[in-house]
């Protein structure tokens, strides 16, 4: 019976020392656990010794010794080693953390693409300003022209005709004007002889007043005659400001881009003329050429006014050229969803015609953070 019970007893300490439950505090704890405890340590060691052993049994054995050693020792750092390791990563740590703040500060280049066509800022419509029939034209289109140089002629009757009555009403004028000075000079001799003989007694004080009213009389004549020749010139000046006209000059220099007469044409007067297409001709100054380009509006809040980039002629695709930012146009356009730049040009390809189509870059710089860069 006793020996029975002992080996229930064993056998329940060791199903005890299994589970994970924690023993009672009372527990006895049975002789020989701590061994338990070291023995997968102990069988590692046994079998480190037993592998050295067949090394240093075999031919070879204590080259690889010798050889391990070697290696333990180079792979141990020195104090000094250690420290300057440490430092060198502080170091290395820094520099990264540096160069981090480096490239979040550095700005970043984009570009914003856009398209358009080059524009002449400077450019006006010719009309007559009086009506008549195109008699010579004197340019041909695309040529250079000068500021008031004559490009049209046109002829119009009735204004010669004018201007030749002006200039028979001047001479008229100026005829009674020589006349009522005549006049005058007799009414003054008269009026200083009556004066004589009233101062003699020799006549009546009736006939010296009588002088005097017609010299007075003489004087407003004259007068009246020289505002009528006044009034001649006038009208002379009048008469040849429309003949002057039917001779139509340049207003500027620049280049015929557009020439819509033909000689036997009759041309109204532009108080007449409700259409541009009824204009003579068409001069474009070609030194004030801009190229309007559309961009996306999304882009909007990266343009200013300064900006600068590249752009490039369809027509001429190799021979790109620098622009810079003039203005932002004040609206964007609803249908296409962009806005317009107007862009100044800096040596451009000297075919450079308007209405030429242009593609655009502006470079825009910015930080990390989205914002522009200056």
């Amino acid at each position: 019976m006793n020996s029975v019970t002992q080996s229930e007893h064993k056998r329940a300490e060791v199903l005890r020392s299994l589970s994970l439950d924690p023993p009672p505090k009372d527990a006895v704890r049975p002789k020989g656990a701590p061994w338990r405890i070291y023995r997968p340590f102990g069988i590692f060691g046994m079998v480190v010794v037993l592998a050295l052993g067949a090394i240093l049994i075999s031919p070879n054995g204590r080259q690889y010794i010798e050889a391990l050693a070697n290696v333990l020792k180079r792979s141990e750092p020195s104090p000094g080693e250690t420290a300057e390791f440490h430092l060198g990563r502080t170091d290395k740590a820094a520099k990264r953390d540096t160069q981090t703040y480096e490239a979040r500060a550095t700005p970043v280049a984009t570009e914003i693409a856009g398209s358009g066509h080059v524009v002449a800022t400077r450019r006006t419509t010719v009309f007559s300003k009086y009506e008549g029939r195109i008699i010579g034209i004197a340019v041909d289109l695309g040529d250079q022209v000068e500021a008031r140089q004559s490009l049209i002629e046109l002829e119009n009757v009735d204004a010669r005709f004018a201007l030749k009555r002006a200039i028979a009403s001047r001479i008229r004028a100026h005829q009674s004007l020589s006349a009522r000075r005549l006049e005058q000079t007799q009414a003054r001799a008269a009026l200083e002889r009556s004066e004589t003989l009233a101062a003699q007694g020799a006549i009546a004080r009736r006939v010296l007043e009588e002088s005097t009213l017609i010299a007075r009389l003489a004087a407003n004549a004259v007068a009246q005659a020289e505002q009528a020749l006044g009034d001649a010139e006038l009208s002379i000046r009048i008469a040849k400001e429309p003949v002057a006209e039917l001779n139509v000059r340049a207003p500027f220099a620049g280049t015929v881009t557009h020439l819509g007469a033909h000689v036997g044409d009759t041309v109204l007067a532009r108080a007449d003329t409700a259409r541009d297409n009824q204009s003579l001709l068409t001069i474009t100054d070609m030194s004030s050429l801009v190229i309007d380009a559309d961009v996306a509006e999304a882009n909007v809040s990266l343009l200013r006014p300064g900006l600068r980039g590249e752009a490039v002629l369809d027509g001429f695709a190799d021979r790109p050229f620098a622009v810079r930012v003039l203005r932002l146009a004040p609206t964007a356009s609803a249908d296409k969803g962009t806005i317009t730049l107007r862009l100044s040009i800096s040596d451009p390809p000297s075919g450079i015609r308007p209405h030429m189509a242009a593609r655009v870059r502006i470079a825009i710089t910015t930080d990390h953070t989205g914002v522009n860069a200056p």
